[in-house]
């Protein structure tokens, strides 16, 4: 490490909080799929900062409507109409079948919403007592103290309790023991179609058509969290479109506006009848500027096919990664996702692996210290992507 780097890492220590485990690089500057630290050194990102720049870092296009918009309204708060966020809202709803949006900032605030709008669904307008978020083991569903009780992680929890009541956590991909779990007091199911944090772990799809039959069947909401695999990056716009789902609400957050903080929850007339004036809300939640670029982001990803693109660049990318994993299948597990976001389980050397691909300039996500998470712009070269398999073969070579 250099002395810069030292010297940042030092002041860090001295002011924030230590509550995150940091990669051993200081970012200077980003250009689309690439980074540069404050030495000079280069790097192809496939984290796209967790899969948020999904039209890539300082995408000109994005920087200009963000620059005009600056100059016209950045925020004066929900108290007001604004024509910005009524351009993004009809952007997101062609995407989907839903029919209503509420805008917020983040991926644990759209969840939170999503909880919030199904209990007061349940209880306000179906006068029912219905409270309960079924959620499935392996989930993320954010860092809030409702969200963490949906997750339902020890090591995530530990120190913050109690956590909030009214959630239950079943197996994942046991259709029985979820039936099993539905009683009187249920109001939804809430799942990750592919859980990106576990790993990369698509669900089955006769298991997920279960799921939705079983919601409809008992008369509770069905809850997709999209927040990290939404936006084109599963191969479809939204990944439950590929199980041909028709969730009540639906979640989503993390590649919207492109790296500005920005979440929504969506959802059918019906289910949205359980928000009212004064019923939820929140003071920076679609703001003028963070609409206007999160409109330009999804137009980028409509015109250019970028679902289309994830689909048939991931499955080249998957094929070349099972090539690898052929040849080292005492080193590599598994490979798994869909369109680009794809997890590389290791049976060992997980950690070693991930540190020299980030020592020759290649940057990924390190989960349970076994699964590199691939989450790249929509738009990265092939080129850079060919570029880490060649590093990647090379280092399992040296593990074998």
């Amino acid at each position: 490490m250099s002395e810069k780097f030292d010297q940042i890492k030092a002041r860090e220590e001295q002011l924030l909080c230590r509550s995150y485990s940091r990669y051993p690089i200081a970012i200077h500057s980003g250009n689309m799929s690439h980074l540069t630290d404050v030495d000079g050194k280069e790097y192809v990102d496939l984290l796209a900062g967790i899969a948020v720049a999904a039209v890539g870092h300082c995408n000109p296009e994005i920087c200009a409507v963000l620059a005009e918009q600056s100059h016209k309204l950045w925020h004066v708060s929900n108290l007001f109409y604004q024509e910005e966020q009524l351009e993004l809202a009809s952007l997101l709803l062609q995407t989907t079948h839903h029919d209503k949006v509420f805008f917020c900032n983040s991926g644990a605030e759209a969840n939170e919403a999503c909880i919030k709008l199904a209990r007061r669904y349940m209880q306000e307008v179906r006068h029912a007592d219905r409270y309960e978020i079924i959620t499935l083991s392996n989930c993320f569903h954010g860092r809030t103290l409702a969200t963490l009780a949906a997750t339902g992680r020890e090591n995530l929890s530990r120190g913050f309790g109690p956590l909030p009541a009214g959630f239950k956590q079943v197996p994942c991909q046991d259709l029985a023991a979820l039936k099993a779990s539905i009683t009187e007091h249920t109001a939804a199911v809430m799942l990750e179609v592919v859980q990106g944090e576990a790993g990369v772990i698509p669900l089955d799809h006769a298991y997920l058509k279960g799921v939705e039959a079983l919601c409809r069947e008992q008369g509770i909401l069905l809850i997709c969290d999209e927040v990290q695999a939404g936006f084109c990056r599963t191969g479809t716009f939204w990944a439950f479109q590929q199980h041909d789902l028709k969730p009540d609400i639906m979640s989503t957050a993390k590649a919207l506006a492109n790296g500005l903080a920005m979440g929504c929850m969506l959802a059918t007339n019906e289910v949205a009848k359980g928000f009212e004036p004064g019923s939820h809300a929140t003071t920076f939640g679609g703001g003028a500027l963070v609409s206007k670029v999160a409109s330009k982001t999804i137009e980028i990803m409509l015109r250019d096919n970028l679902a289309a693109r994830a689909a048939e660049v991931g499955t080249r990318l998957k094929a070349r990664l099972d090539t690898i994993q052929k040849a080292y299948p005492k080193l590599i597990k598994e490979v798994r996702g869909q369109g680009l976001m794809l997890g590389i389980e290791f049976y060992k050397d997980g950690p070693k692996v991930w540190e020299e691909l980030l020592q020759r300039g290649f940057i990924c996500s390190l989960s349970h210290n076994a699964n590199l998470r691939l989450l790249p712009a929509l738009n990265i070269p092939e080129s850079d992507l060919e570029a880490f398999c060649t590093t990647l073969e090379a280092i399992c070579a040296q593990h074998n």
